[in-house]
């Protein structure tokens, strides 16, 4: 018998489904980032467009939109959205022979796309894939430090910098050990979580975005505020990473630092999530602008939800709460399940000084509904 949880869950999973219907075939041909003024998603495969960074068909966030079709297949079954993901899965693997664009978040790329497609279906040619990225992940690693490098050559020297974001793209070289029955793809994995367990998070359970590494000797040098309102503040994305991001270590490895290290984390996120489950870009920020980033809130809930999975039921009925109201926010004020726009959630912000704020970001979506199937139970953990 389902909980009220549960039912609200499956009720605004019906209308997901509902909506996705239709968005999934106006889309079918694309690999969306986010909507425009009409409500059309954009298409990162568009090689006739100059992109912003790292060119479209390289852009980071292009694994979400398969992503969230393989979650539908999941539950549906129907063989139409696993047809649709493999539009985009197919079109990422230009990514490889082209290269230069590539970087740290080929497991956000390939994880939700060709990691997900061979779990669910065994199909060969997806393994290969992911096979292929996880093989470039591994090639980042600085033995000196301990550490995968983010981005490639920027306007600063990154040779030396790690993000918190990363600790999400473990789950590719963690996949890639387990299928293989290679441990060199778990202990560089390992490695890095450690070195971000021991470098990136404060004893109050903030933590930090970017740290520097000289990575000729591996020593800390310093660390960067990134996209949260400044250096030694809180990043709420960052924040949802961590949480969720160490969690994905400790199912892999059954390590209790890393369970210990999620719990710190997500206890900080309770102490300073706002009445109204309303999350800001940055836990620390002022009170004005109020700007609110809705994809870091969902990140945050589904790392809620997977940590109390895995406590005792006396001892994650808070972590679930937490997750359960900031869900509830998002679909009732900040989520669009009607005809005007592709994407359902709205009010994402990317970093606090970036020049727009509140817009839709297709891994929002992803993650949002990622965390409604959580909650209800359904579904098996694709990272």
């Amino acid at each position: 018998m389902m909980n009220k949880n549960e039912e609200w869950a499956d009720e605004v999973l019906a209308k997901i489904r509902k909506k996705m219907e239709w968005v999934s075939e106006k889309n079918k041909e694309k690999i969306p980032y986010r909507t425009d003024e009409n409500g059309d998603y954009d298409d990162r495969s568009d090689l006739s467009r100059q992109w912003p960074m790292d060119d479209g068909l390289n852009w980071w966030t292009n694994g979400f939109w398969g992503g969230i079709l393989w979650l539908l297949y999941q539950e549906t079954g129907d063989q139409r959205y696993a047809d649709i993901a493999r539009v985009s899965e197919k079109k990422m693997e230009k990514c490889f022979a082209d290269f230069y664009g590539l970087h740290h978040d080929v497991g956000f790329m390939f994880v939700p796309t060709a990691v997900a497609d061979y779990k669910l279906t065994g199909n060969p040619e997806a393994r290969k894939a992911a096979l292929h990225a996880a093989t470039l992940l591994a090639g980042r690693f600085n033995p000196a430090g301990n550490f995968i490098r983010a981005w490639n050559d920027l306007e600063e020297d990154t040779r030396g910098w790690a993000i918190i974001d990363c600790l999400f793209n473990l789950s590719l070289l963690y996949w890639a050990g387990e299928e293989t029955k290679d441990p060199r793809f778990r202990h560089i994995a390992m490695l890095h979580a450690d070195t971000v367990r021991e470098n990136f998070v404060r004893p109050d359970g903030s933590v930090c975005h970017i740290v520097e590494f000289d990575p000729e000797t591996g020593k800390m040098l310093k660390s960067h505020g990134g996209q949260g309102y400044g250096e030694g503040s809180a990043w709420t994305r960052g924040q949802g990473w961590a949480v969720y991001g160490f969690m994905i270590s400790y199912i892999h490895t059954g390590k209790q630092e890393y369970l210990d290290t999620a719990k710190r984390v997500a206890d900080y996120c309770l102490a300073n999530i706002p009445d109204s489950g309303i999350i800001p870009v940055d836990f620390c920020q002022p009170p004005e602008p109020a700007w609110e980033d809705s994809c870091g809130a969902c990140v945050i809930a589904g790392g809620l939800l997977e940590l109390a999975k895995h406590l005792p039921e006396e001892k994650n009925a808070r972590y679930r709460q937490a997750a359960v109201k900031i869900l509830k926010a998002i679909a009732d004020s900040r989520a669009d399940f009607g005809q005007g726009c592709d994407a359902i959630v709205r009010n994402c912000s990317a970093a606090y000084y970036a020049p727009e704020h509140h817009f839709t970001m297709s891994y929002a979506d992803y993650y949002f509904i990622e965390a409604m199937y959580k909650l209800k139970g359904a579904g098996k953990l694709l990272w």
